[in-house]
């Protein structure tokens, strides 16, 4: 991308060499991996799309504050900031944290004494008013919630997170606008410009063949993909513009017809909008490169507003190709790569993360491979890891996830996975056929069985969950509920038996173990690290009623968290302290940098899955018993993998694996390095 001109033209829009040299270099660095993306999508367009990117950047850096400035420069100099073994997440709804912005901003102590390097606040950009899909449908990206606060409260609160040393992470919806968002408004206006910023159909023709290959993501409460409104039609040709009146002598020149913007009527017959998600949610028109400009706008002002690090959410569903499910295209990773290059352009601070929950080679792409290598996304949610959790969990049986997650390819040495126990979605059961033939089992039926089992009505479960979005079609039944309540302590606590509370308790620990051994960053979902249960309550509110998902969205109990330390024997104070112990034993333990990948290993009993990570420090073994029984193991399966000794890293002790065998209790779990010779 430099050359003479360009070089000429940078010093001339900066003031300090030092800043015209920073940008300068940036742009050589990542000037090449935005052209040829946008060239890749784009074609002949680009050019005029790189000035105007151009003039963005240059706006964004010279607008970006020192602070910011000089969190970038420390970035650069240590790259791999996300893949810390001291990088732990924090996930929350703001409001339901803590009320408003500046009372989330009252309880940063809470997140660093127990660890917090990564806060993820869920939507809180203006969405629509009234039903909103959590948030998720954005009304305006420059404004915040008038309930939680200001552009200006959201500064000053990452502004405080930066002071501890926590990143602060946002949500970007990419795939879609609320159909109150001001393109939208002005689209149904008549204005052909933004009308291009959607998908507008006059009538059903294009609807109905673009249907025969896409599935429905809400069947039960938005079936379809498409909407009909109707200020949506035909545009009608434009009226010949008028004649602007010639001035007076000595007047003014009144503004030509032309220098109106143009807005048109339709035909007034109505017209379809695509709306993957629910009726009010616009899918955008990607191959418009005037939404690329706009999201990178977009980018560049809420990084310098403090957020560090945002959520691609959606992010699969952005480009559209008639005959196929519309997810994963090319042109994804393309764009992504592109919006990635230029954000490292100006705030090279800003990390991305794919919200992307699609299969394992699906999944590698947006992490990149081939030339996009390490170049897409900096991090991706590892949504397999949690759906094998839950499936070891209720089947006692580790096979399943063996297989699945050495099916994964190895992802780029740069990047990261998220991991996490629950998040605030749905659990869906992406469990492949084949992965399930390969541990012996039907997929059908093994999805099937998941689904009674964590809805609560398979014969012995101990969990307590409600069916979300039950297709007949398909059979699928994905599953709400918080952690707590599917790893059986609200069975346990309704009947009063502490036995089970127990048995609860350590299933917990055990499932956070597996993530914060993984290798990535553990991303602990608001209320998690006190065993929150189910929250019904949520039916008595009319928009969340219709989303049982919102049963695992419970406000924080601020009372419970004081009482979760001062008494430990509790539930709550049981799971709190074993939390708190195995973050700190993360942050000990270097051979949990997220450069290492986790390998499932041959284990002799099926009630245990092995994990294997390869440091240059040594080898480290991870040791799960997923069953409610004691299991013991020869010792020299141990001694394969870390010689005749090793130490626990969680319990801080030695094992000789030269004796026969070693015993996991009930939900056990091992960290094991080997000793130096």
């Amino acid at each position: 991308m430099p050359n003479p001109d360009l070089s000429a033209r940078l010093r001339s829009a900066f003031d300090d060499d030092r800043d015209a040299a920073t940008f300068s270099l940036r742009l050589e660095r990542h000037g090449d991996d935005l052209e040829r993306s946008l060239r890749a999508v784009y074609g002949e367009r680009t050019p005029a799309l790189v000035e105007r990117l151009l003039e963005i950047m240059l706006h964004a850096f010279h607008a970006r504050p020192a602070d910011l400035k000089r969190l970038d420069e420390a970035r650069l100099l240590r790259p791999d900031w996300l893949q810390a073994p001291e990088m732990v997440g924090y996930v929350a709804y703001a409001d339901r944290f803590a009320g408003t912005l500046r009372g989330v901003g009252e309880h940063l102590d809470y997140l660093s004494d127990l660890g917090v390097r990564y806060f993820h606040l869920m939507p809180l950009l203006k969405p629509r008013e009234g039903e909103n899909d959590g948030g998720y449908a954005v009304a305006d990206y420059r404004a915040v919630r008038p309930d939680l606060g200001s552009m200006d409260d959201l500064s000053a609160l990452a502004q405080g997170l930066r002071g501890r040393g926590i990143s602060l992470v946002l949500d970007l919806v990419l795939n879609h606008v609320a159909s109150e968002h001001d393109w939208a408004a002005r689209a149904r206006a008549g204005e052909e410009k933004y009308r291009d910023y959607f998908h507008i159909f006059p009538d059903r023709a294009g609807p109905d063949t673009y249907e025969r290959a896409l599935p429905e993501v809400f069947p039960d409460f938005a079936p379809g993909n498409f909407t009909f409104d109707p200020a949506l039609g035909r545009l009608l040709d434009a009226p010949a513009p008028a004649e602007a009146p010639k001035p007076k002598k000595g007047g003014r020149k009144k503004a030509a017809a032309a220098e109106v913007p143009a807005a048109r009527q339709t035909d007034g017959a109505g017209g379809w909008v695509w709306t993957t998600f629910n009726t009010y949610q616009w899918d955008l028109n990607w191959a418009n490169p005037d939404v690329f400009a706009e999201f990178l706008d977009i980018i560049l002002y809420l990084a310098n507003r403090g957020v560090e690090v945002f959520r691609l959410d959606a992010i699969a569903f952005i480009w559209k190709r008639l005959g196929t499910d519309c997810q994963n295209q090319p042109e994804v990773h393309e764009l992504t790569r592109a919006l990635r290059a230029a954000a490292r352009i100006v705030a090279p601070a800003v990390a991305f993360k794919a919200e992307a929950i699609v299969a394992p080679h699906d999944l590698i792409h947006y992490l990149g491979t081939r030339d996009h290598h390490g170049k897409v996304s900096d991090m991706a949610y590892h949504n397999s890891l949690m759906v094998q959790l839950w499936s070891s969990l209720a089947s006692r049986d580790t096979r399943l996830m063996q297989g699945a997650l050495l099916a994964f390819p190895p992802k780029p040495t740069n990047t990261t996975w998220g991991m996490y126990v629950r998040c605030h979605d749905d659990i869906g059961w992406a469990i492949s056929d084949a992965d399930a033939a390969r541990a012996g089992l039907s997929g059908p039926g093994h999805r099937h069985f998941l689904s009674d089992f964590y809805s609560g009505i398979f014969p012995g479960t101990f969990a307590r969950g409600l069916v979300f979005q039950y297709n007949p079609a398909t059979g699928d039944r994905r599953i709400s509920g918080t952690a707590a309540s599917l790893a059986g302590l609200e069975q346990a606590q309704v009947l009063g038996d502490e036995a089970l509370t127990e048995l609860a308790v350590r299933r917990l620990i055990l499932l956070h173990a597996v993530t914060l051994g993984f290798g990535g960053v553990p991303l602990l979902y608001m209320g998690d690290e006190l065993a929150l249960l189910n929250d019904y309550a949520f039916a008595d509110v009319p928009e969340h009623a219709p989303d049982n998902r919102w049963v695992h969205r419970p406000r924080m109990d601020w009372a419970l968290a004081a009482a979760a330390q001062a008494q430990p024997g509790t539930p709550a104070g049981r799971v709190n302290a074993g939390l708190r112990a195995l973050i700190r034993a993360r942050a000990a333990t270097p051979h949990l940098h997220a450069s290492i990948e986790s390998r499932p290993v041959p284990s002799p009993d099926p009630r245990l899955l092995l994990l294997r990570r390869d440091h240059p420090l040594g080898v480290m073994l991870q040791v799960y018993n997923f069953s409610e029984e004691r299991v013991t193991l020869p010792a020299y399966v141990l001694r394969e993998h870390l010689g005749t000794a090793a130490t626990d890293q969680l319990g801080d002790r030695t094992f000789d694996l030269g004796r026969p065998s070693v015993t996991l209790g009930a939900y056990g779990a091992l960290w094991l390095v080997g000793q130096p010779e």
